[in-house]
């Protein structure tokens, strides 16, 4: 029986699905937690075999101290697993310290520095922006006199679009913090195109499955316009050829970026990859996450194949086990965020309507409050899932909720 060691950093709710998915398959399971012992689910615990707390779960030296006494009271671990983008160099970095299979510190690198990622990339032919990783004010203005205006400047180790801003001219340039070699700033080219995502289910290096979503508007749009309400389609159809021509390309960029592990159970993975559609019909890698990703994919994944996408995942990486499931519906996610410049939120408009218009279609919601305090995530004070047989059905129940529902900050 294999034994897996997953890192919950609380025993939260979206945690403990991952948590239960895990305790659910015939392994030994234990647990590296910023938690004690006694934060597990109840109807948990007995299916947990070993846990540890640490202080910071971020930090390899803890996390390897962690699992190396895990193996000495339960034995000998087979894999190491979480969830987080931010996790995965650090569980990289344990897997080398004690020989565990899977993604090595040198291969994760590949995904968490942006910069190194895009070169990895364009030395495979994979499409990217022109980008450059600028450690002073010099090479940041050399780079911005040869692509122009406008630019994008993210950190190297940037999660999603968060602390990414687009540079339109020479004032805001000069309001960009300067970089330096020890923190540096990647660089890229501004790419006019519409956002999409590919999720790839790879068993040792094979793609096995693939799903997609488009983001309405993009996220650098959704972070630079912070009343602005945004959603995530996911298409019925599963061989709509917007999709379905990126496909050749996420297979050679998830091969580049594995490598010489893709063969290994370091590409038994879940990944994330968001990309641009160009007008003229081209497509750029922008980004690869390996692991599940956020804005409610998961959930959507499992409503619209009819199947726990937690659970699958855990499957995966735990037995390098995976059944594809057909698509049989839609799905969509709306994001709420308010108007205003206060801290909390003082007024809630139109939910009412928004349930009614969306009806049976709308699955799950999370309402924003009044007195709820602002949140400092671009996810926003409230979501809601909405799920129908047809593409166009989704669209017109994320329409209902995105023009009806008003938050107001003060």
């Amino acid at each position: 029986m294999p034994h897996v060691v997953f890192i919950a950093p609380r025993f939260l709710g979206n945690t403990n699905r991952y948590v239960k998915a895990f305790a659910d398959l015939d392994i030994t399971l234990s647990i590296v937690s910023g938690d004690p012992a006694e934060s597990i689910p109840e109807a948990l615990r007995d299916r947990v075999a070993g846990h540890y707390r640490v202080d910071s779960f971020l930090d390899s030296a803890q996390l390897t101290h962690a699992v190396r006494a895990i193996t000495k009271s339960i034995g000998r671990v087979d894999r190491l697993a979480g969830m987080l983008e931010e996790l995965q160099l650090p569980m990289a970095e344990v897997r080398d310290a004690l020989g565990i299979e899977g993604l090595s510190a040198a291969t994760a690198r590949n995904f968490r520095d942006k910069d190194r990622m895009k070169e990895v990339l364009r030395a495979n032919d994979v499409p990217v922006a022109r980008s450059t990783l600028a450690g002073s004010r010099r090479e940041l203005e050399r780079f911005v006199a040869e692509v122009g205006y406008p630019v994008i400047v993210k950190p190297p180790a940037g999660l999603g679009a968060r602390a990414t801003f687009r540079i339109e001219n020479a004032d805001d340039l000069s309001a960009v913090a300067t970089p330096s070699p020890r923190e540096p700033l990647q660089v890229e080219e501004f790419v006019g195109a519409r956002e999409h995502t590919c999720e790839t289910v790879t068993i040792r290096g094979v793609p096995v499955w693939r799903s997609g979503t488009r983001y309405f508007p993009s996220p650098l749009e959704v972070l630079e316009t912070p009343w602005v309400q945004y959603a995530v389609l996911l298409p019925r159809e599963t061989d709509d050829p917007t999709w379905t021509q990126f496909h050749p390309i996420n297979a050679s960029a998830l091969t580049a970026l594995f490598g010489d592990q893709a063969t290994t159970a370091a590409g038994t993975a879940l990944t994330h990859m968001e990309w641009f559609l160009r007008d003229n019909g081209s497509c750029l890698v922008n980004e690869v996450g390996v692991r599940p990703p956020g804005v409610q994919i998961m959930p959507m994944m499992g409503l619209t194949h009819d199947t726990d996408l937690v659970a699958d995942w855990a499957r995966l990486v735990a037995l390098d086990e995976f059944t594809p499931k057909p698509r049989t519906s839609a799905a969509g996610a709306a994001f709420f965020r308010g108007q205003g410049r206060g801290t909390q939120i003082t007024a809630v408009s139109g939910i009412e309507r928004a349930i009614e218009m969306c009806g049976d279609d709308l699955v799950e919601m999370r309402t924003p409050k009044v007195g709820q305090p602002r949140s400092p995530h671009y996810e926003g004070e409230g979501w809601a899932i909405v799920k129908h047989p047809t593409t166009d059905g989704v669209k017109d129940a994320l329409r209902a909720l995105i023009e009806n529902v008003r938050v107001t900050y003060g």
